[in-house]
């Protein structure tokens, strides 16, 4: 009687959110690789196209390229971010980015969203691209919102990632075999092709949906840490709480700093740049004037957990605070860690290439549960 009440709950969750968990999937799959593809896609925008810098040759002062950036942009739209790179041979990206949270449709929630790549030695630039529609912005967007926004787009993901991992426990449940016989165990575990189409969609539904349970979960639980951030506050909260021990690397050291507040953004920039030689990018948000300046350091390609933060007052040019993640409590460090497990990045090709499968599963579960569905329904004449 459980099973058959729990049968019917994963039928019907999964017929009313298939669709979106397919999109939801898809997207992800094909986002998984976009830190990689974007060189090879767009050379002419990440790589410089002059002869290569010297060694020696240093980048023009930010606020110049800056201003560089905004000449070559509508007068409505300013750059709010740069990210750059400490190879000679990247160019350093400058984003222009307005949303309105209030609308609904995508057209209309991203207000403009530009990308000015600049050669920061020479100060050209290489390509003006209009991100709101490039076609990995659009992915993303699809896999965030669905193009529906942040209110209502965002909240349907969101919810169906919370349905998705009912049905993930549910089809656990389902799958579990009654009695552990050998011949039952290896049905459950693995696919034969040799059977009829039928039961082979049925197989592939269960076992696909068995061998990837615990990556689906790890997958659909650090996407809910972005969707709601009162889940990601208890989560760090609660996990700081049972921290043992944290690492004891001291960086008060460098804290007694003081820059030129009127040259705040290009000191900054420099000094992080000085400190960290061997890091991979550096982004830089522009804030008011009453707010802290801040550089963040991704220390190693192509991931996000393995950082610092520099704070700096713009008023008085003190160095506030670092933060690291050589000196965090748990909770801190899985939550910097994110990104990186939910896009498969954490551990390099072998996750990705893992994070690239399994995402394609999810995406394949959906379709063949409803075939699944349709052969069980009563045959008409």
């Amino acid at each position: 009687m459980i099973k058959k009440s729990i049968l019917w709950l994963h039928k019907w969750l999964g017929l009313i959110v298939g669709l979106i968990i397919f999109v939801v999937s898809i997207t992800g799959c094909i986002y998984v690789f976009y830190d990689d593809l974007k060189t090879i896609v767009y050379p002419e925008r990440y790589s410089i196209q002059e002869n290569k810098m010297p060694v020696s040759k240093q980048a023009l002062p930010l606020t110049d390229l800056i201003e560089i950036a905004n000449k070559n942009l509508p007068t409505n739209e300013k750059v709010t971010r740069v990210d750059l790179y400490l190879d000679k041979d990247r160019t350093w990206i400058f984003r222009a980015n307005k949303t309105d949270k209030e609308k609904t449709l995508y057209h209309n929630y991203m207000v403009y969203y530009k990308r000015v790549f600049i050669n920061p030695y020479s100060g050209k630039v290489q390509f003006v691209e209009n991100t709101k529609y490039e076609f990995f912005q659009v992915v993303l967007q699809l896999h965030q919102t669905l193009l529906l926004g942040k209110n209502v787009g965002h909240t349907i993901v969101a919810l169906s990632t919370v349905i998705f991992i009912i049905l993930t426990i549910s089809g656990l449940v389902l799958w579990w075999p009654k009695k552990w016989k050998k011949k039952l165990v290896k049905k459950a575990v693995w696919v034969n092709f040799s059977v009829k189409w039928k039961r082979l969609v049925y197989d592939l539904h269960n076992v696909l949906g068995f061998q990837t349970f615990i990556f689906v979960l790890i997958i659909a639980f650090t996407g809910l840490i972005f969707s709601y951030p009162s889940f990601k506050k208890f989560t760090t909260k609660t996990l700081n709480s049972i921290t043992i021990s944290e690492n004891d690397k001291d960086l008060s050291l460098e804290k007694n700093v003081i820059l030129n507040p009127n040259n705040i953004l290009n000191e900054s920039l420099l000094y992080a740049m000085e400190k960290n030689p061997e890091a991979n990018m550096m982004s830089v948000r522009l804030r008011d004037k009453d707010e802290d300046q801040d550089i963040q350091v991704r220390l190693e390609k192509n991931k996000t957990s393995v950082f610092r933060w520099y704070y700096f007052d713009q008023n008085s040019g003190k160095l506030l605070n670092i933060k690291s993640s050589e000196n965090q409590k748990l909770g801190d460090e899985l939550i910097g860690m994110n990104y990186d497990l939910h896009t498969g990045g954490i551990w390099g090709y072998p996750t990705k290439i893992l994070a690239f499968i399994v995402s394609l599963i999810c995406a394949s579960l959906p379709i063949t549960g409803a075939i699944v569905w349709w052969n069980k329904q009563p045959k008409r004449r």
